[in-house]
C-alpha cells in the first residue's frame, strides 16, 4: 500500500491545508506546489531509503578509533536529502527556504521515516539549526544555522550523561571562560568545555563537512563550584571541527572525541555515541577544554533548549507513528495474501474445503483495525500538531496564542501515544505474520526493535507522564486543558446526530479527564498526585486519538469509498475497544492509589 493516499486526505480533506495560501506568507504557494514537495519526497524516499532499511540494520556503524564508517546509502541518502530542499522547507526564501506550511514540510517527512527511520532524515539538524536561528547571535546564524539547513554542517543536541542520563539537574559538564583572544571571538563568548555526554545520536560520521554540537553544561562560580539544579545550565555551540566567521572550516579539529559507540536494539543505521568533551585527545593552542561559544544568557540553556527539545518530541512521535503504520501495511499486505484456516461455522472443520486468506478471520480483521486506529489516529494527531505551529507562526495574535497553549497540552500526547501504541501496532504485526513474523525474512520484527527507543528518547513515557499532569494541565491556571476541551465538545456537536454515541462518550471521556486531574490535586503533596502519572498519560492520550478520529469521522459526511469506510471502521473501533480502558486508568489517579509508590524495595 502506499502513504501517500492517507496523507492527501489528512492534509486536504480533514486539515484544509489549502486554506494557509490565504496568508501572506505562503501566498506562492498552491496544492500543485504542496504535491510536487510531496511528489519529490515520496520518490527520495522510495529510490534511497527503502530499499536499504535492512541493509542499515545489518551493517552496523563501524568505528576504527578514529572515525566511524557508515554504508554507502547512508550518504547517498544524506546527500540527496540535503539536496531535496528539506533541511531549510520551512524558512524564509532570503535564507534558502521554501517558506513551506509546516504542515506540510511534517507531512513530507513522514515518507522518510517510514522507508527507514533507522537512516533518519534531518529532524536533529533542523531542530539544531532552529534553535539557533530563535536564540543564537546573527553570526551564529550565518556560520552555524544557514550551514546546516544547507547540510554542508549537520547537528546533534547532547543533554544526557553517563550518570544523570533525563536528570538534567545532575549535568556535571563545566565550562569555563576562555581567556585566550581568537579570530572566530565575534561567535560569541567563548568557553572550555569538560566533560562527557551520553546517548548522542549522529554524534560521530562523515555524511557532512562538521557536525554542530549543542551541548549544555554549567558555569562555575566564583569559588569553582557548579550550581545545583536546573538553573545553573547553560548552552553551548561545540563544532566538530573549528569554524572561522566566514563560515570556513580552520582545519583544525576541536577536543571533541568519540569515546565509543551504543550498540542499539534498533535505529541501528544511525550512530549513537558517548562524546568526550575536553579530555586531550585533540589539544588546542590557547588552553585546555572543547571550544563552545554560549547561545544566549548564562543559565538559560534550557530555556533555550526546549526549543530544540519539543521539536525533537514531535519528531520522535511522527518516527514511531510511521514505523506503526509501515508495519500495519505489511501485515496488510500479508493478511491478503496468507492462506491458513477455513472459516468458522457450518462446515468450517472440513479440511478437503479450500483454506481461506487470514484477512477473512475476525481476530486478524481485529489486529489490522486495531493498528490503523493506532497509527492513522497518530499520524492525524502529528499533523494537527504541525497545523497548530503553523497558526501559532502565523495566525491572528489570539489564535497565535491559543494555538501555543494547545501544543503546550498535546505535545506529551503526539510523543507518548504514538510511542507506545503505535509499537503495540508493531507487535501485532507481528503476530499476523505468526512465526515468519519473528524471523528476519519479514521486516516486522525490525520494525518493532527500531520502535522500541521511542518510548525511551526525548524524554521518557514517565518524563511526559510527569510534564503533562505536573504541569501541562495545570499551566495558567488550565486554559490549555479548558482550550483543548472546547475543541472536543465543538467535534462532538459537529459529529452528531451521525456519531450520536461516539460524541457522548467522547464527553463522557472529557469529563473523567476533569475530575482526575481535579481529584489527582485536591490537597496533595506532588509525589502522591504525580505517583499514578503514566495512567493518566494513557488516558488523556486515549481519550485525544477518540477525539482526532471522531473529527476525521464527521468528516467524511457523504463519502463511501472503501478508504471511507475504513476510517470510519477505525473510529468505531477506537471508541468501543480502546476509549473504555480510560475508566480503570483514571480511577488509580482519582483515588491516588498508593500501591506502587508505597511498596518497599525489600518486597520486590
Amino acid at each position: 500500500m502506499s502513504l501517500r493516499p492517507t496523507v492527501d486526505f489528512l492534509l486536504h480533506d480533514w486539515l484544509q491545508v489549502e486554506a494557509l495560501q490565504s496568508r501572506e506568507r505562503f501566498t506562492d504557494h498552491s496544492r500543485e506546489t504542496f504535491d510536487a514537495v510531496l511528489d519529490t519526497c515520496e520518490r527520495i524516499a522510495r529510490e534511497k531509503y527503502a530499499p536499504f532499511n535492512r541493509l542499515v540494520d545489518t551493517q552496523e556503524p563501524h568505528f576504527d578509533g578514529e572515525k566511524v564508517t557508515l554504508p554507502q546509502a547512508t550518504h547517498d541518502a544524506y546527500k540527496a536529502y540535503a539536496e531535496s530542499g528539506m533541511l531549510s522547507a520551512a524558512q524564509d526564501y532570503d535564507i534558502g527556504g521554501m517558506q513551506l506550511p509546516y504542515t506540510v514540510e511534517a507531512a513530507a517527512n513522514a515518507f522518510f521515516a517510514m522507508a527507514s527511520v533507522s537512516i533518519g532524515s534531518g529532524m536533529l539538524t533542523s531542530g539544531n539549526a532552529n534553535l539557533l536561528m530563535v536564540h543564537g547571535t546573527d553570526l551564529q546564524k550565518q556560520v552555524f544555522a544557514l550551514n546546516e539547513f544547507r547540510g554542508r554542517f549537520s547537528g546533534t543536541m547532547c543533554l544526557s550523561e553517563p550518570q544523570a542520563g533525563s536528570s538534567l539537574s545532575d549535568v556535571m559538564t563545566r565550562a569555563t571562560p576562555d581567556g585566550e583572544g581568537f579570530e572566530s571571538d565575534a561567535l560569541g563568548a567563548r568557553y572550555r568545555l569538560k566533560g562527557n555526554k551520553m546517548w548522542i545520536s549522529s554524534g560521530e560520521h562523515e555524511l557532512s563537512e562538521n557536525i554542530i554540537h549543542l551541548v549544555l553544561a554549567k558555569i562555575p562560580d566564583a569559588n569553582g563550584q557548579l550550581v545545583p539544579g536546573v538553573k545553573g545550565i547553560s548552552l553551548f555551540i561545540v563544532p566538530k571541527k573549528l569554524v572561522g566567521t566566514d563560515g570556513q572550516l580552520t582545519g583544525e579539529r576541536n577536543d571533541v572525541a568519540l569515546a565509543g559507540l551504543n550498540h542499539k536494539c534498533g535505529w541501528r543505521g544511525t550512530t549513537n555515541t558517548l562524546l568526550n568533551f575536553g579530555e586531550g585527545k585533540y589539544p588546542l593552542r590557547g588552553g585546555t577544554g572543547a571550544v563552545g561559544y554560549l547561545v544566549g544568557q548564562p543559565g538559560e540553556g534550557l530555556r533555550c533548549m526546549f526549543h530544540m527539545m519539543n521539536e525533537a518530541r514531535i519528531g520522535v512521535g511522527m518516527a514511531a507513528t510511521m514505523l506503526g503504520m509501515a508495519g500495519y501495511y505489511a501485515s496488510l499486505d500479508y493478511a491478503k495474501n496468507r492462506p491458513q484456516g477455513r472459516p468458522s461455522g457450518a462446515g468450517g472443520k472440513d479440511a478437503s474445503r479450500p483454506q481461506v486468506r487470514i484477512i477473512e478471520h475476525a481476530d486478524i480483521k481485529r489486529m489490522l483495525l486495531a493498528q490503523k486506529s493506532y497509527s492513522e489516529g497518530a499520524l492525524a494527531l502529528a499533523l494537527y500538531c504541525a497545523r497548530l505551529v503553523d497558526e501559532q507562526h502565523t495566525g491572528t495574535a489570539d489564535d497565535a496564542d491559543v494555538s501555543r497553549l494547545l501544543l503546550e497540552v498535546l505535545t506529551p500526547i503526539a510523543k507518548s501515544f504514538p510511542s507506545e501504541w503505535c509499537l503495540e501496532a508493531n507487535s501485532l504485526a507481528i503476530q499476523i505474520h505468526g512465526g515468519y513474523g519473528y524471523t528476519r525474512d519479514f521486516p516486522v520484527e525490525q520494525y518493532w526493535r527500531d520502535n522500541r527507543l521511542n518510548m525511551i528518547h526525548e524524554g521518557t513515557h514517565g518524563i511526559q507522564a510527569m510534564d503533562l499532569l505536573g504541569r501541562k494541565v495545570l499551566m495558567e491556571n488550565g486554559r490549555g486543558l479548558q482550550l483543548l476541551g472546547a475543541r472536543m465538545l465543538t467535534t462532538a456537536a459537529k459529529a452528531e446526530p451521525s456519531w450520536a454515541p461516539e460524541a457522548a462518550a467522547l464527553r463522557d471521556a472529557l469529563q473523567q479527564i476533569g475530575r482526575a486531574t481535579q481529584q489527582a490535586w485536591d490537597g496533595a503533596e506532588p509525589a502522591q498526585a504525580l505517583a499514578n502519572a503514566v495512567p493518566y498519560l494513557q488516558a488523556f492520550g486515549h481519550t485525544v486519538i477518540a477525539w482526532i478520529w471522531l473529527d476525521v469521522a464527521a468528516s467524511l459526511e457523504g463519502n463511501n469509498t472503501p478508504a471511507a469506510q475504513g476510517r470510519r471502521a477505525a473510529c468505531r473501533y477506537f471508541f468501543r475497544y480502546e476509549l473504555p480502558k480510560i475508566g480503570a486508568w483514571l480511577g488509580v489517579v482519582s483515588s491516588r492509589d498508593p500501591t506502587c509508590a508505597d511498596l518497599h524495595e525489600d518486597a520486590f
